[in-house]
């Protein structure tokens, strides 16, 4: 089985060429050994999405054991932004582990640490005074975010949204909107979380303005001010299908919550770092938050996440308050301050913004002529598409999942999402290439097209 291959280039990671290649069927012999060996071995809890085993991966492309080549449009759940094993990113990982691989930063203090949080309390909205903790994961730097805000406030009540999705640890799961498969059977969650309608232009057909009005006014009544220490939001919502709220409402819970001694704290784990067209997704409307946490693209692929805000909100905790062992590894930092310099130095913002132009001119070209694609979205090198029956407007996840089965069968590499299961979202690598992207959301559509 073979394709038409974009030409080959080294781009990103090991010099590997940036084409679609299929050698075998997929999974073909060799992924199936490892899913054999995954099945005895590991819980089946801890699902696959694509049936491959993979053995490289850089700049836009996967190569799996059989020698399939599979454009990447997920990059590990916007992880790999920079390119998989980007060159910077791996030399700087190399380096530090021949100096030391870990002393916990409470312990043993090093620059390396340091160094992240200057350049996040730089880079993140807002000229005030900051001080950045690093973690491990997203969800950690959300609970700690969370943490932090009750012990500035002297609050207890957390307000979070329709369609979120903040973690898998118990506080984050109890933050997290969506039952299946993040919630079912693992409670009981954390108390003092409350959930308030989200802006979802698609679906509710509401301004800014008067969306943000629904939701404060339900804070308000079913929660009270007195009681909130913060309000908990993704600028665009990931898992929950890359909801991007009508203009006006972030900047209208935002001044609500500044107006009411209320921390202000954006969850922008999966839109941070170039992702969404700016550093940060906040920017777009121009809001400053109170918290900023953010993990996946800060370091190239390796674990690690921050929480980002006000001096005055972040030095709350009493010393040891807060930490970890692993948090703030010194391999991680290596790999983010090189992962940020690529950020910030190689054009990635204004690359998403090109993604995005490739993107739309695609996927909104079939929207004119598939009425199953109900809503185009999103922004930057974050778009999604939302997939409905035509003639009722119901969500449809059965289509979204032939969909994204035939992409990988065919060698592309997309994800799932949305509340209802019936969004597919792309994720590509700032570091792909414009034919490679143009052929990887051509596959997708064709997937369209047959199902």
């Amino acid at each position: 089985m073979t394709s038409t291959a974009v030409p080959a280039t080294t781009t990103g990671g090991p010099g590997l060429p940036q084409e679609r290649r299929l050698v075998t069927a997929i999974p073909g012999p060799r992924s199936q050994e490892l899913l054999a060996r995954k099945a005895a071995a590991v819980p089946s809890g801890v699902g696959v999405a694509v049936p491959v085993a993979v053995v490289a991966a850089g700049g836009g492309v996967v190569v799996d054991a059989d020698g399939n080549s599979l454009v990447d449009l997920g990059s590990g759940i916007a992880v790999t932004s920079v390119g998989n094993a980007h060159p910077g990113v791996a030399a700087a990982v190399a380096a530090q582990a021949v100096a030391f691989t870990h002393t916990c930063f409470t312990i043993a203090a090093y620059d390396g640490y340091v160094e992240v949080a200057e350049a996040l309390n730089r880079l993140t909205p807002g000229d005030h005074e900051k001080r950045t903790a690093l973690f491990n994961s997203g969800a950690e730097a959300v609970e700690n975010a969370v943490k932090i805000a009750r012990k500035h406030t002297g609050k207890q009540a957390i307000v979070v949204f329709d369609h979120a999705y903040h973690g898998r640890t118990n506080l984050t799961m109890a933050l997290t909107a969506k039952n299946q498969p993040y919630k079912s059977g693992f409670g009981p969650f954390a108390p003092e979380v409350y959930r308030v309608p989200m802006s979802y232009p698609f679906h509710d057909g509401l301004s800014g303005t008067e969306a943000a009005a629904r939701a404060i006014s339900q804070i308000e009544k079913q929660v009270g001010v007195e009681n909130t220490a913060a309000v908990l939001i993704e600028p665009i919502q990931g898992e929950g299908g890359f909801v991007v709220p009508a203009s006006g409402f972030l900047p209208a819970i935002a001044e609500w919550a500044r107006t009411n001694d209320v921390v202000f704290i954006a969850d922008e784990v999966q839109t941070g770092f170039a992702r969404t067209g700016a550093m940060f997704a906040s920017e777009h409307e121009g809001v400053v938050p109170d918290i900023v946490t953010t993990a996946k693209g800060i370091a190239g692929g390796l674990p690690l996440s921050a929480v980002t805000g006000r001096a005055e909100i972040m030095d709350s905790p009493h010393a040891g308050g807060i930490g970890g062992t692993y948090g703030g590894n010194p391999i991680a930092c290596a790999a983010a301050l090189a992962a940020i310099d690529a950020f910030e130095h190689d054009g990635l913002v204004e690359r998403a913004q090109q993604i995005e132009t490739v993107l739309f001119d695609a996927l909104r070209t079939a929207q004119e002529q598939d009425p199953r694609i109900g809503d185009v979205r999103g922004r930057g090198a974050m778009i999604a598409m939302e997939l409905v029956d035509p003639e009722t407007g119901a969500p449809d996840p059965g289509l979204t999942g032939r969909i994204v089965r035939y992409a990988y069968e065919h060698g592309v590499i997309a994800l799932t999402a949305g509340t209802y299961g019936n969004v597919v979202r792309f994720l590509p690598p700032l570091a792909i290439d414009d034919a490679l992207l143009v052929e990887g959301v051509g596959i997708v559509l064709e997937g369209l097209a047959t199902a």
